[in-house]
């Protein structure tokens, strides 16, 4: 059994695109410049880990880091 998932957006390498946001709505915000970071302290809820993954492989900037716990 896998543990919890908890996703992370590097504020230094975001530049905004917000496919991250587009993808996992459940799992970003998006702050007043337009860059993402994560909801709350970043726990993906159960069901919600294939749209992390999505997020991260789908990122540009390779900005978005997912650790399992």
């Amino acid at each position: 059994m896998s543990g919890k998932l908890r996703i992370h957006v590097d504020q230094d390498k975001c530049q905004g695109h917000a496919r991250c946001k587009a993808l996992a709505p459940e799992l970003f915000e998006l702050d007043e410049f337009g860059n993402a970071h994560e909801v709350g302290d970043g726990s993906v809820p159960a069901g919600l880990e294939d749209k992390a993954w999505l997020a991260k492989s789908n990122c540009p900037e390779i900005a978005i880091e997912v650790t399992e716990e």
